[in-house]
């Protein structure tokens, strides 16, 4: 990345910095806050389309209602928040991609510098390499300064600040999956007050469906796309023992705390784990 492009990157991040924070409320802003990779972009297309405001995704702003999208742990001053959750174990799959594999929204000063902090001999040696790659995202925010544009927090920083905020509206990625329109339903009515119709729901669910979107079925990988795969419980084709135990060192209480373990008792492999969730459904970001 050039030196005017990175510079104009991080000056739409301040801007739209400015407007979530100080502006959310007189503007009418609709804020899609998560930690990346959980589905915050699917989010903001369909929200966009049911309230019927602009999604500038990647560009600088109009000072006018519309859906924000973005990765912050200070809530000061943000209204109308939408927080998706996923699975971090899932996260750590996507995000190790995002990470170390260029694809077409222009990742590539992002996969060059974890490259630099991640030299690992084959990057598509998932398994081998996520232990390192599960230590390198939950620690190197604390031992590095980052520019504005860089997220400065790990994900149990985000689940421990967001989870418990009241006046949030909350929705999970497997949620999404499971019932796009539902969900889409509540949402819509929780931030605007507004019933979105069951129709209209079916059809904007499947105008930003995976399927629609990838060109490609759920579960079918593309390493160099924003859409890789698209789908749940993808991380017990990756998880090995050393990545149970230091995902569950830094993250386990979290990932109890948002419902997807009962107890610590998954640490432990076993036999079947290797089975994927269900691959039908919709894009994560």
């Amino acid at each position: 990345m050039s030196f005017l492009s990175r510079t104009l990157e991080e000056t739409n991040a301040l801007v739209r910095g400015g407007m979530v924070h100080l502006l959310s409320g007189p503007l009418g802003l609709y804020v899609i806050n998560e930690f990346p990779k959980s589905g915050g972009t699917w989010v903001g297309q369909m929200l966009g389309r049911a309230l019927r405001v602009p999604f500038p995704r990647n560009r600088l702003p109009a000072p006018r209602p519309s859906i924000m999208h973005g990765h912050y742990l200070n809530p000061f001053g943000m209204k109308s928040v939408v927080v998706p959750w996923r699975d971090g174990r899932d996260v750590m799959i996507s995000w190790y991609h995002q990470c170390l594999f260029p694809h077409e929204l222009h990742n590539e000063h992002q996969v060059k510098r974890a490259r630099r902090d991640l030299p690992f001999r084959d990057y598509n040696d998932v398994c081998e390499n996520l232990p390192a790659f599960i230590e390198w995202s939950f620690t190197r925010h604390r031992s590095r300064r980052y520019s504005w544009t860089d997220q400065h927090f790990s994900w149990a920083d985000f689940v421990n600040r967001w989870y418990p905020r009241k006046r949030v509206t909350h929705v999970r990625y497997e949620a999404l999956r499971r019932n796009t329109a539902v969900e889409l339903q509540r949402i819509v009515l929780e931030l605007s007050g507004r019933r979105l119709g069951p129709e209209e729901a079916v059809t904007i669910a499947e105008e930003f469906s995976f399927e629609r979107q990838a060109g490609r079925r759920p579960g079918e990988e593309d390493k160099r796309s924003f859409l890789r795969k698209g789908m749940v419980g993808d991380w017990r084709n990756h998880f090995s023992q050393g990545s149970r135990e230091i995902f569950d060192r830094y993250a386990g209480s979290e990932l109890i705390l948002l419902g997807y373990e009962r107890d610590r008792s998954w640490v432990r492999h076993r036999e079947g784990d290797e089975a994927a969730g269900s691959d039908e459904g919709s894009p994560s970001s």
